[in-house]
């Protein structure tokens, strides 16, 4: 099963990502820059930032072709060399951000993630940072012949459902479901107390219904435990304890660690299997999954956050929108890097 390709005008996109050296396992774009989100960033999707995630094979050497090419993209961590922005690079969710990047009249954002990192994350939650990420509706730019990594980018989705139905009561709309996937990626995040719209969730799914269904309905048709009845848009599962046993031991690893960890008391090591058979037959199943969940993105957050002030460092928004030059200037000396003529390179 290949990872759905969403529909829509890629050039733009496109145009951006020619700005970066193209030893690329995996591009996409993502956000409210992308799709259409309902709340406050409705009717501004063409002023919204574009957001991009890279995965490259060797982050040292992108690195190091980036800033030949980008430089004033970096914070003043481009003094220490590819080496070290790589080594950065590893902390916390495993991805570095460039923010507030002026590039073809737009700002954007994007991230470098090893492609290694991206696999582990996609197939045992690591950290569900990039992997909850591409949870959600995305725009893939590029992707190479990585057999393994599309394994692992259908596997996230899998999961995605898995945990979903644990959290779930035993019918719910095909709506439900894509709130609750959409959910888990800010289980735990401590920017949706303090920054982020609450509603953000939201925003994100009803909208974009019509992009949940293509990444997760042949999943959902193919699934044993399943009963879809995609015309009237209702999902039945299976609430057993045996349906619940089943679908905990296809959890990702990091996650049974994490409800392992919440249900046994410590001395007892017991088998995962045995005390994932204990929470299957809890009535409280589904609130120990979501705890594991917060527990994986609490801590991935928190880190990566904190990196962001290293990484972004250099980059200030302006009180004041700066004014568009009459004359075309040069996109090296606004940050994108490859000296062709941009007649509005600026911050939104």
């Amino acid at each position: 099963m290949a990872l759905p390709v969403l529909s829509s005008s890629g050039v733009k996109f496109r145009r951006v990502l020619a700005h970066f050296p193209q030893e690329l396992s995996l591009a996409f774009a993502y956000g409210s820059g992308v799709f259409r989100q309902a709340g406050a960033s409705a009717g501004h999707g063409e002023n919204n930032m574009l957001d991009f995630v890279f995965a490259v094979d060797d982050s040292v050497t992108w690195h190091m072709m980036n800033l030949l090419k980008n430089r004033s993209h970096y914070s003043f961590l481009k003094l220490f060399g590819p080496k070290q922005i790589s080594s950065i690079q590893s902390y916390g969710a495993g991805i570095y951000y460039n923010t507030l990047v002026p590039c073809n009249g737009r700002m954007i954002k994007y991230g470098v993630i090893s492609t290694d990192t991206l696999i582990d994350d996609l197939l045992h939650w690591k950290t569900l940072y990039v992997a909850g990420r591409l949870q959600k509706p995305v725009k893939i730019l590029t992707q190479n012949e990585n057999s393994k990594l599309q394994a692992a980018l259908v596997s996230n989705l899998k999961s995605a459902v898995t945990a979903a139905f644990l959290m779930l009561p035993e019918s719910f709309s095909e709506e439900d479901l894509y709130m609750q996937i959409a959910g888990l990626s800010y289980s735990g995040d401590f920017r949706m107390v303090i920054g982020e719209d609450r509603s953000k969730v939201q925003n994100i799914v009803k909208p974009n219904v019509p992009h949940f269904q293509k990444l997760y309905s042949n999943i959902l048709q193919d699934c044993p435990q399943v009963v879809y009845k995609h015309h009237l848009g209702r999902i039945q599962i299976d609430k057993s304890p045996e349906g619940q046993f089943t679908q905990l031991m296809a959890l990702p690893r990091t996650l049974q660690q994490k409800i392992t960890s919440l249900v046994d008391p410590p001395g007892k090591n017991r088998d995962v299997e045995e005390i994932l058979l204990q929470v299957a037959h809890d009535p409280d199943c589904g609130f120990v999954v979501h705890q594991g969940i917060s527990g994986i993105v609490r801590s991935s957050s928190i880190v990566q956050s904190a990196k962001t002030i290293l990484t972004a460092a250099a980059h200030v928004v302006p009180s004041s929108p700066v004014p568009i030059p009459n004359k075309p200037r040069d996109c090296r000396q606004q940050g994108c890097g490859l000296g062709s003529p941009v007649a509005s390179c600026k911050p939104f």
